[in-house]
């Protein structure tokens, strides 16, 4: 893991989001080129600002930093809607999960 990766992270997750370098800029209260900068590599978030920037994602430093999680905001998302089930609600998308992995 490197700088490449902090980049190339942020730039998927606003992709993902569907927002444009210039409206994140803009909500995280920057100057309209300040995420171009940072996807081009002219320049890096601090740590203040990697959590900031983690938090417009709704995620965690953890989650950013999970290569093996591209959307780290949907799984948490749908690991949210399945606490509220039962245990035998769990069950049966496991079976699910199982058989999807399956294919």
């Amino acid at each position: 893991m490197d700088t490449n990766f902090v980049r190339e992270r942020i730039t998927q997750l606003r992709m993902r989001k569907g927002v444009s370098e210039y409206q994140m800029s803009y909500d995280l209260g920057h100057s309209r080129g300040y995420v171009n900068n940072i996807s081009s590599g002219k320049s890096l978030p601090s740590l203040t600002e990697l959590f900031a920037i983690c938090e417009y994602f709704q995620i965690t430093l953890v989650e950013f930093f999970d290569e093996n999680i591209s959307n780290p905001a949907l799984l948490k998302n749908v690991v949210n809607e399945l606490e509220q089930l039962s245990e035998k609600d769990l069950q049966l998308i496991q079976t699910i999960v199982e058989h999807l992995i399956q294919r």
